[in-house]
């Protein structure tokens, strides 16, 4: 079984590790961060063993052991490359990397040496969009022809976020959230859902801006809001909207010629999924009052209870790939599917008042659901 190496111990990392108590078979063979106080915090609050340099950590691992890196978006390049140059397989938090030419570098690297590669959200994994995937193959709401998915975050810029600590202790990343940007930084929470169920991306039509008055944490903030509308090959035309000024909200809505299948919280594993039949009252057109709960047959995954904004399991990810290695599979989070998610999202990231509309070029390879998750509860 591969042996997992973790390079950041910030923020997210926490979250990491408190998912990975659900699979105690796991070893965490090292940890490293450049923090050496924040290293030896985290490593003593969740008994795993540290190391004093990224040198160090690559020696305890050997070929076919997983890099999990979650520094610093700006440093997700150079760490997944020194990882995948090591003959470490990679999963990295989002995104895969800052500029397209270095996502493509990693994607060619890891198809030369014949590695796993992967970035985060891993969400699309859970009980949730699972769900939503077998009501879609289901045609519970016949064919698909619209989506509207929403991910606004309320208005963080005003937020106490200097009161806001991670489970070990680490402060929430202010100034590394908000020059990265809400896009680069959720819009895969929902990308990661959308792609694996309807297919690449043919063309983003986006636009973007910075709203929010910053400069008190940074001179350099990304966009803090954006929306565009996605043309998959499929058909399927989708609505992504991110923010951190709207009102919180996390809806995603998924409409058919008969009705709507609706969830409400991306961030929650096990949120209910509901569908609404559209039906002709006398003159009106009415999508039904009372919703019917979907469910799937059976036990799903391990989760978490509520943790902060957030119930996910942050290791589905790292155990889907430990399980494709295992069993000589493709992964379900493969390298293709990450660039492709990294080139729209860039695309949305960059698109501005002009943004206009923009061909993608990346594709994947079709996804296969989960074994649990095949079809839905009757």
């Amino acid at each position: 079984m591969p042996k997992l190496l973790i390079v950041g111990t910030g923020y997210v990392a926490d979250l990491y590790l408190r998912s990975l108590k659900l699979y105690p078979e796991i070893e965490i063979a090292g940890c490293f961060d450049r923090d050496a106080a924040r290293l030896s915090q985290f490593c003593e609050y969740w008994s795993v063993p540290a190391v004093d340099s990224l040198e160090a950590l690559l020696a305890r691992g050997t070929p076919g052991d997983i890099l999990v890196n979650l520094t610093n978006p700006a440093s997700h390049f150079e760490i997944s490359r020194i990882g995948l140059d090591a003959g470490l397989h990679v999963y990295s938090e989002k995104p895969l990397a800052m500029q397209m030419d270095q996502a493509k570098i990693l994607n060619e690297m890891a198809a030369d040496r014949g590695l796993l590669l992967a970035s985060a959200p891993c969400s699309f994994l859970g009980e949730a969009p699972q769900t939503i995937w077998a009501g879609v193959r289901e045609d519970v709401v016949g064919p698909v022809r619209l989506v509207y998915a929403e991910m606004d975050d309320d208005f963080i810029s005003q937020a106490p976020f200097r009161k806001w600590f991670s489970e070990s202790g680490a402060p929430w990343p202010a100034k590394d959230e908000f020059e990265v940007g809400c896009t680069l930084e959720h819009a895969g929470y929902y990308l990661a859902w959308l792609l694996p169920m309807f297919g690449p991306v043919r063309t983003v039509v986006a636009a973007s801006a910075g709203l929010a008055d910053k400069t008190d944490v940074t001179l350099d903030a990304a966009p803090d809001f954006s929306v565009g509308t996605l043309f998959f090959d499929s058909g399927v035309v989708a609505r992504l909207t991110c923010s951190i000024l709207a009102v919180h909200n996390h809806e995603l809505r998924i409409i058919g010629d008969k009705g709507v299948i609706e969830m409400d919280e991306c961030w929650n594993n096990a949120a209910p999924v509901r569908m609404r039949k559209r039906f002709a009252l006398r003159r009106r057109l009415v999508n039904a009052p009372m919703a019917r709960r979907l469910k799937l047959k059976g036990p799903t995954h391990a989760k978490l209870g509520r943790k902060g904004a957030a119930a996910m399991n942050f290791a589905l990810g790292v155990v889907e790939m430990r399980d494709a290695i295992g069993d000589e599979r493709p992964c379900r989070l493969s390298s293709d599917l990450s660039l492709h998610m990294n080139e729209v999202t860039l695309a949305l990231q960059s698109a501005g008042e002009h943004g206009g509309s923009m061909a993608m070029e990346t594709r994947f390879e079709p996804v296969s659901p989960m074994p649990w998750a095949e079809k839905l509860a009757r």
